[in-house]
């Protein structure tokens, strides 16, 4: 009699753990815009100089700059929450030192240069959580043509003393120097 209860129990227990563990796998949407993050190291075997966590929208047939992300407003850079970039040593964006740490990444776009904007106010969602005095630098960046690509994108291109930071969506890239202060 106590082996049929000892039976019992077990199985109840098994059953009622694999009732929940199979509900902890159930999701209501996907996310439309995953997290991504790109990693600027000097090669592969360094730690890494800079790191970019950051919202990939799709292009879905949609117009992107000068429509869905309207010219001259502040933009999040990618979707969802602010795109965060931490920089593992001192750095000069544009013209102003920014010191080593992590900083939200803002654009404001336009047709031919968007201005790219590092805020201290992390943490945050979107560009409705921006706020001007949490400023550390701004850098002009030109705008050019490449090929088309669906998904938003942020990569590193290694030049010397700088690297580039490419920002990337449809058929527009910006690319943004960072020079290192070592």
């Amino acid at each position: 009699m106590k082996n049929i209860y000892l039976q019992i129990v077990l199985l109840l227990s098994i059953s009622l753990f694999m009732s929940q563990s199979s509900k902890a796998q159930e999701f209501n949407d996907l996310d439309k815009s995953p997290h991504d993050i790109a990693y600027y190291r000097v090669n592969k075997i360094t730690p890494p100089v800079i790191k970019v966590l950051y919202g990939r929208p799709q292009k879905n047939g949609r117009e992107i700059f000068g429509s869905l992300i309207p010219y001259g407003e502040v933009w999040r850079v990618g979707a969802n929450e602010a795109t965060e970039i931490r920089f593992y040593q001192d750095i000069i964006f544009g013209k102003e030192k920014v010191k080593a740490g992590t900083y939200v990444l803002y654009a404001i776009p336009g047709e031919t240069e968007w201005t790219l904007i590092l805020n201290s106010n992390i943490d945050s969602w979107g560009a409705k959580d921006y706020e001007e005095n949490f400023n550390v630098a701004r850098a002009k960046a030109k705008v050019s043509k490449a090929e088309f690509l669906e998904a938003f994108s942020i990569g590193f291109k290694n030049k010397g003393k700088h690297v580039n930071m490419v920002l990337a969506w449809d058929t527009t890239r910006i690319t943004a120097p960072i020079k290192f202060e070592k």
